[in-house]
């Protein structure tokens, strides 16, 4: 059974900062692939960043250079620190675990297909 909770959502202005928690209740939480998604109203669920079993990243080409995901194995925990906030990242994020040992390419790691488990979503709204 894996469970994820994700925190620190909030109301930011345009330029601001948060940093998004997910707590995972995961066994083997160090050989999972996990990663960030988020949804707009109106649009799909699109990846924003993931973090592989070995520490390798992948970004979405609008959160490169603003956004940074990590993780603390011990703590079983997910990051991602969200720099220089704009409208556009106005979304409710997910945390997603990936199978433990799942082989995943850095270069396909952001897809939603590669995880199996999904926590229920924290709203970011930043305003301008």
């Amino acid at each position: 059974q894996v469970d994820l909770v994700e925190s620190g959502g909030g109301s930011v202005q345009t330029g601001g900062s948060l940093r998004l928690s997910c707590a995972a209740s995961a066994p083997m939480f160090a050989n999972r692939d996990m990663g960030w998604f988020r949804q707009a109203p109106g649009k799909e669920r699109e990846g924003v960043a993931a973090i592989g079993k070995l520490g390798s990243t992948s970004y979405a080409d609008s959160v490169k250079g603003r956004f940074i995901i990590s993780k603390d194995n011990p703590k079983k925990t997910l990051y991602l620190q969200m720099n220089d906030l704009e409208p556009g990242d106005t979304a409710i994020y997910f945390c997603a675990a990936a199978s433990a040992f799942r082989q995943t390419p850095t270069s396909t790691l952001l897809s939603p297909g590669n995880f199996a488990y999904w926590g229920q979503g924290t709203q970011v709204t930043v305003s301008s």
